[in-house]
């Protein structure tokens, strides 16, 4: 495990790129299926083809965001998030990457002990081709004095 990352140690600009993920049909019909059952996610006989739901998508992002230990072992919190695309779908037989790009930095005002960070990520698929954005403020832990 990377070590931990404070507020302290982030700078705009930093780019952070995950792992790649491929989607299988089985995964899309069972997340649809359980939570989105909408006939084009959940049925693969409808025309133009099964495209996973976009919550899914979500889901999936924030796996691979974890999973890449930005902050080391400190835990990711959001606050909310200014924005949610899905410009492209996303199909089985795809690869998921996402780039976490950091926006701002700033102390809290309320909790000197914390700061807030707003990230751009960005999910694309194996063509480059955007399919998810989302840009969520996380509550970050400033170094401990």
């Amino acid at each position: 495990m990377p070590a931990n990352r404070y507020l302290e140690d982030l700078q705009v600009g930093e780019k952070i790129q995950t792992a790649a993920v491929p989607i299988t049909e089985e995964e899309i019909l069972e997340f649809s299926r359980r939570y989105d059952p909408q006939p084009m996610h959940a049925d693969p006989q409808v025309p133009g083809g099964l495209i996973a739901s976009g919550w899914h998508t979500a889901a999936i992002v924030m796996r691979l965001t974890v999973d890449s230990n930005p902050l080391g072992s400190l835990p990711l919190l959001g606050l909310g998030v200014d924005g949610i695309q899905w410009p492209l779908p996303v199909r089985p037989g795809d690869t998921i990457q996402v780039e976490m790009e950091v926006l701002d930095i700033r102390p809290s005002k309320s909790q000197p002990t914390h700061g807030i960070v707003k990230i751009r990520s960005t999910a694309r698929n194996q063509h480059g081709e955007v399919v998810y954005v989302v840009i969520p403020n996380c509550w970050v832990p400033r170094r401990p004095a």
